[in-house]
């Protein structure tokens, strides 16, 4: 993980029905948002290049998987949405978790064990 002042960077992208986002902050992470259609300049302005974490809500934007992984070989990926991701998605996923399954503020917490 990265050393910054409160350890870990996390970019969650898609809507935040579920509170991913405030239970990675309740962690001590620094979360960047990106909603809407999420391209690559956007990515790079939020910081991937440099994040630890990302975090999928919208299995729509799963494009976005291969293209975070070219950025950053080190970033670990998590989908946290309802929706099935696409087959060809899976190989560069670290994890993908339905929120009817886990709370967020479990996810959070094991992310960061």
């Amino acid at each position: 993980m990265t050393d910054r002042e409160n350890g870990t960077c996390a970019i969650v992208a898609g809507p935040d029905n579920e509170d991913i986002s405030p239970a990675l902050e309740a962690e001590g992470v620094e979360v960047r948002r990106l909603e809407g259609v999420v391209s690559r300049p956007q990515l790079e302005e939020a910081g991937i290049v440099d994040a630890d974490l990302y975090v999928l809500t919208d299995v729509d934007q799963a494009t976005t998987i291969p293209i975070v992984c070219d950025l950053n070989d080190d970033l670990r990926t998590v989908v946290y949405a309802d929706r099935t991701i696409p087959e060809f998605v899976k190989a560069q996923l670290d994890l993908a978790v339905d929120p009817q399954l886990i709370d967020p503020t479990v996810l959070a917490e094991e992310l960061l064990a």
